[in-house]
């Protein structure tokens, strides 16, 4: 069944309303307002090219974003990053589910945070169970509410006075990196959901101009909070502003249409590694998986682990746009592409070595521009 360029649109704006990207807001306060939203607008537009082009090979293919993997790494080559991907995507479904708990239980405790990450991760397993390409009105609801929510949010946010005043503690390179972190999260994701788009092009647009564009507002709401009330907490935010019932509802469904797409992934990741994992149910196991996590173990403390992790997406990312937009290369049939495994081992090297250096833009574009280049290089090369 295929999704219409509406649906889609509704599912990126879920991810975009997160209470994680609020936080990351709230780090870039020490650039003040101007300078702190000129690093938020340049970060997503770095950030959504590469998520349009990665969710425009899936909606163009019709594969998912594991099997696009394929097209550079061959057909065994590609489970290497899928059996990553579900590692790291089980991960942040713990980490989405405890931040979403802890927020929940500082507006309203009910018995600690583990009630709350029960119920959080229920209502993750009700939108798997309803499925990606039946949501529609249930989403459609979800959605507006959201909206309506945020809307309220930030005119408490913002309707103070600010500390406009830049401060020390932060480069504007690097806080352009925190505003390409959050799009870049979701390369080895987009493709799931535009591979079903009755219009692939308009679908990807569509989705990446609503996910920049709600995620440019969720940052500079952390960055407004941040400034006009000096708070970093969610909960004392949300606490402060008033919101009682309606602040609820902002950190459950914001928390559940973010980690649903984490979750419904995973299941397509282990659908890729095996056919005997199909994708609901792998997905169902992930969900279960992710909220014992949350309840019964310190998950915050591997984030650091977390994000090694997704470091081997950028660079994987580049091969393949680079592959599939430039050197128009298929390896679909073969088990190994080795050369462009080789590649991908110098770009994440690269890429960790470029993690240390500040530049204007961050180091993801930089880095990302030169391993495209050089396996435009080395297959120019082995052409010759």
């Amino acid at each position: 069944m295929k999704t219409t360029t509406r649906e889609n649109a509704f599912i990126w704006f879920g991810a975009g309303v997160s209470i994680a990207e609020i936080l990351t807001g709230t780090l870039i306060a020490p650039l003040g307002l101007g300078k702190g939203f000129l690093a938020i607008l340049l970060g997503h537009l770095i950030g959504g090219g590469l998520f349009f082009l990665a969710g425009l090979i899936g909606g163009k293919t019709g594969m998912s974003a594991m099997e696009t993997v394929e097209i550079s790494f061959g057909t065994r080559g590609s489970k290497l990053f899928s059996i990553l991907n579900v590692l790291q995507l089980v991960g942040w479904t713990a980490v989405m589910i405890v931040s979403g708990a802890q927020a929940a239980a500082g507006v309203v405790s009910l018995g600690g945070t583990w009630v709350w990450s029960l119920l959080i991760g229920a209502l993750i397993l009700v939108w798997v169970l309803v499925g990606i390409t039946n949501l529609g009105k249930m989403n459609t609801v979800a959605m507006g509410a959201l909206f309506l929510l945020t809307v309220v949010l930030s005119i408490v946010v913002f309707r103070g006075e600010a500390n406009v005043s830049g401060g020390a503690g932060l480069s504007f390179g690097a806080a352009v990196e925190l505003s390409v972190a959050m799009p870049l999260s979701w390369l080895p994701l987009v493709s799931d959901y535009t591979r079903t788009a009755k219009k692939p092009f308009g679908a990807t647009l569509a989705s990446t101009v609503t996910y920049s564009l709600v995620s440019i507002w969720m940052y500079m709401i952390g960055l407004g909070t941040a400034l006009f009330t000096g708070e970093t907490d969610i909960a004392m935010i949300l606490t402060k502003a008033g919101l009682g019932v309606a602040a609820l509802v902002i950190v459950i469904f914001s928390t559940v249409t973010t980690t649903f797409l984490d979750v419904y992934s995973a299941g397509v990741s282990c659908e890729s590694i095996s056919k005997k994992m199909p994708e609901k149910p792998a997905a169902i196991a992930v969900c279960v998986l992710g909220t014992l996590l949350a309840i019964f173990t310190p998950i915050t403390q591997f984030e650091s682990f977390l994000y090694l992790i997704g470091s081997v997406f950028a660079p994987m990312a580049a091969i393949l746009i680079t592959d599939y937009f430039i050197l128009k290369k298929d390896s679909r049939k073969k088990g190994f592409d080795v050369s462009n495994l080789i590649l991908w081992a110098f770009g994440f090297l690269f890429y960790r070595l470029m993690m240390q250096v500040d530049t204007p833009v961050g180091y993801t574009l930089p880095a990302m521009l030169v391993i495209g280049l050089v396996c435009v290089a080395v297959h120019g090369i082995r052409k010759q």
